[in-house]
């Protein structure tokens, strides 16, 4: 299993104020915002060199995000690595006994494929594995 990474999602309170900093203080191009339903939040995708940025925003109190921001504040939120099979990685972090969050890959932003791995096997960063949509 050979993963890259593929960016740092990083939770935002205030949208606007990250905007400021990201696009206009460092002069970075920020993607279209995109729903991700399921996880009740917005991202937008902030390209940074070989990976990239990903600001996260809570789209109800309810999100994983929004939970997040109220017990730990804003900041970096997780780091996700690209993989080419994610079933396979899955299959073999499970077998190595490493703690998964996601037993198995279910939809995420940019139509890709995702599973987290528990911080308690990580050393306590939350570690999101990524497959890229087909095609």
């Amino acid at each position: 299993m050979k993963a890259t990474l593929d960016h740092v999602g990083i939770a935002v309170a205030d949208l606007g104020k990250a905007l400021a900093f990201y696009r206009d203080a460092l002069g970075l191009e920020i993607g279209a915002p995109e729903e991700v339903p399921s996880q009740r939040v917005r991202v937008h995708f902030v390209p940074a060199g070989e990976a990239a940025l990903e600001l996260l925003e809570p789209t109800s109190p309810e999100s994983p995000i929004a939970k997040f921001i109220e017990k730990r504040g804003p900041g970096v939120h997780h780091l996700t690595l690209r993989v080419d099979d994610i079933a396979a990685a899955l299959a073999r972090l499970k077998a190595n006994g490493v703690r998964l969050i996601d037993e198995s890959p279910r939809p995420g932003a940019e139509g890709a494929l995702i599973a987290f791995v528990h911080p308690a096997s990580t050393h306590g960063v939350l570690v999101e594995l990524k497959q890229r949509a087909e095609g």
